[in-house]
């Protein structure tokens, strides 16, 4: 007795060509990694970058960039499709962001932050979400920039989420409330 739900094979998924990817209208957000760590949590946070259609990611610091097996191994062809750029100084790429335009937030647990489910971003604005060190988030320098701080509710007794859950969280909620898909 069948439910009627099958698994759809790959090409019945009819996912976008990496040019047809870069054609198309991107969710207003540009993913700031302010010295990542983990190579494998840069390849995943491309990953969900792709698939809500980010603008733009900049790798900062210590993170590691593109090519890079260690990345490859979650990004899954993901670096190919979305633009990324390097910056030494996470605080010299917030600061030509700003002057871009972007709405500079820090996705961190804050004095006087704002609870996710809280923020309303505007459509007619651009957002540069910054995530920080796996084990010492967003760095002070950095914090001193931003124009406001977004936490994720919890609920459980840990401190925090992995920096790639985190990001899908955040990605996923912009996503949806921007409705650009």
């Amino acid at each position: 007795m069948s439910n009627g739900f099958t698994k759809l094979k790959l090409d019945e998924l009819n996912r976008a060509s990496v040019t047809e990817f870069k054609a198309q209208v991107k969710l207003p957000v540009a993913v700031v990694l302010d010295s990542v760590r983990s190579m494998h949590n840069i390849g995943s946070i491309f990953r969900t970058s792709d698939g809500f259609a980010v603008e733009q990611i900049y790798l900062c610091g210590i993170t590691a960039q593109p090519p890079h097996r260690e990345i490859e191994k979650t990004a899954l062809g993901a670096t190919q499709s979305v633009n990324w750029t390097y910056h030494a100084d996470a605080v010299e790429a917030v600061k030509q962001l700003r002057a871009d335009g972007y709405r500079i937030i820090a996705i961190e647990q804050a004095a006087n932050s704002v609870m996710l489910n809280e923020f309303t971003p505007d459509k007619n604005e651009k957002y540069a979400l910054i995530f920080g060190n796996e084990v010492n988030g967003v760095s002070d320098e950095v914090m001193q920039l931003i124009d406001t701080c977004i936490e994720i509710p919890q609920f459980g007794t840990k401190h925090s989420f992995n920096i790639v859950v985190s990001a899908g969280i955040v990605l996923w909620d912009f996503f949806a409330k921007l409705a650009i898909g």
